[in-house]
């Protein structure tokens, strides 16, 4: 089965793309992109589908996209309540 495994970068992405046995997880998937030996762990914690989040032993079906989600570099929630006290003093 055709699967896509990609990874974003703030200024690029990476996609690979792969044929796997039916029955390959999330984890297969991953580890056969070849991006583990290129992410650290922690990095690896956090995956979907398609944007839905999923565990790495989830299984994988025809034409699925692995996505490999990055750590955020701020809190959403404390950038609009620093954004609504900017705001608020002006």
């Amino acid at each position: 089965m055709h699967i896509e495994v990609v990874y974003a970068l703030p200024a690029e992405q990476e996609r690979i793309v792969l044929d796997l046995a039916p029955g390959a997880t999330v984890r297969d998937a991953i580890e056969a992109s070849g991006l583990t030996m290129r992410l650290i762990d922690a990095q690896l914690e956090r995956m979907g589908i398609w944007g839905r989040p999923v565990s790495a032993d989830t299984g994988l079906r025809e034409g699925d996209r692995v996505e490999i989600y990055r750590p955020l570099s701020a809190d959403p929630k404390d950038v609009r309540r620093k954004r609504a006290a900017k705001a608020g003093k002006s």
